[in-house]
């Protein structure tokens, strides 16, 4: 097994690893973040990274939750990135475990941006990111020839809570054949009108999974001007990865973790139809 992490870098005292922890299956983590895991003197992490994770600390490391969760109490994020300099400054060997990636709606630029502030050491350590890794759990590509030869990654949410103001919907709607939507769930409606609105088709198919990569993932698949009412009907809550395209109707056919629980996979689930880009 130390074979594994020979040669890897040091987390050394008084330095700060910003590392991915991937979407949710422990197997997802790097080789870097479980070298990170097994230094680490303070583990700082957010809500969405899976408690398997954290078991592979060094004894005696501490666990520090620093979660973010839409509607809920959560400490800031000034706060959660001046603890780093803090901790750093103690002499703490210190990682700051997130969900996915650090840099894919994660925050970690703004974290690494107050390490730099405060002269504080660091290293960037990515991470499997949701909007790929959890789709791939759902049996969803996020490319695939016949479909589509761009994909776009957007937030349903700004800092304050509501759908920014700065994406340009008709812009995406017209020139991204495939949208993976993070923290879209709670404005689906709003997101949702805003596409129908800019030119996509209401029976354009959508598919919500739900706490990917992990024993309770959920998946729903719908289309765009059904998602609103469907998502609230299934009872499903956040953390959530909605995908917008054609890709999802592949789902029947690359459904591998369904497959393993009996389902009989179609082999051709597109029936031979020619798909273009609307760019």
């Amino acid at each position: 097994m130390d074979k594994l992490f020979s040669g890897l870098p040091d987390l050394e005292p008084g330095s700060v690893w910003l590392v991915g922890a991937g979407p949710g299956d422990p197997g997802l983590l790097t080789l870097h973040a479980v070298n990170a895991l097994r230094q680490a003197d303070i583990v700082v992490h957010d809500a969405l990274v899976n408690a398997e994770c954290l078991t592979m600390v060094k004894t005696g490391a501490v666990l520090e939750f620093a979660g973010k969760r839409g509607g809920k109490p959560s400490p800031k994020q000034r706060d959660i990135s001046l603890r780093l300099v803090e901790l750093a400054r103690q002499g703490k060997r210190v990682l700051r475990l997130k969900g996915g990636d650090p840099f894919v709606f994660g925050r970690g630029g703004e974290e690494a941006l107050t390490l730099v502030e405060n002269g504080i050491p660091f290293r960037i350590v990515p991470g499997i990111t949701a909007g790929i890794g959890g789709l791939a759990y759902a049996g969803i590509p996020v490319t695939h020839r016949e479909v589509n030869h761009a994909v776009t990654f957007l937030t349903g949410h700004d800092s304050s809570g509501v759908v920014p103001d700065r994406i340009h919907w008709e812009g995406i709607a017209k020139g991204s054949p495939v949208i993976v939507m993070y923290m879209a769930m709670k404005h689906i409606g709003q997101i949702a009108a805003n596409l129908i609105s800019a030119g996509r088709s209401p029976d354009e198919p959508v598919a919500f999974v739900c706490n990917a990569a992990t024993p309770e993932q959920t998946v729903l698949e719908t289309t765009l001007e059904r998602a609103e009412a469907d998502v609230t009907a299934s009872g499903l809550e956040p953390p959530a990865i909605v995908v917008v395209g054609e890709v999802v109707r592949l789902r029947p056919a690359l459904d591998w973790l369904g497959a393993l629980q009996g389902r009989t996979l179609e082999a051709d689930p597109l029936l031979n139809r020619a798909f273009k880009d609307p760019a």
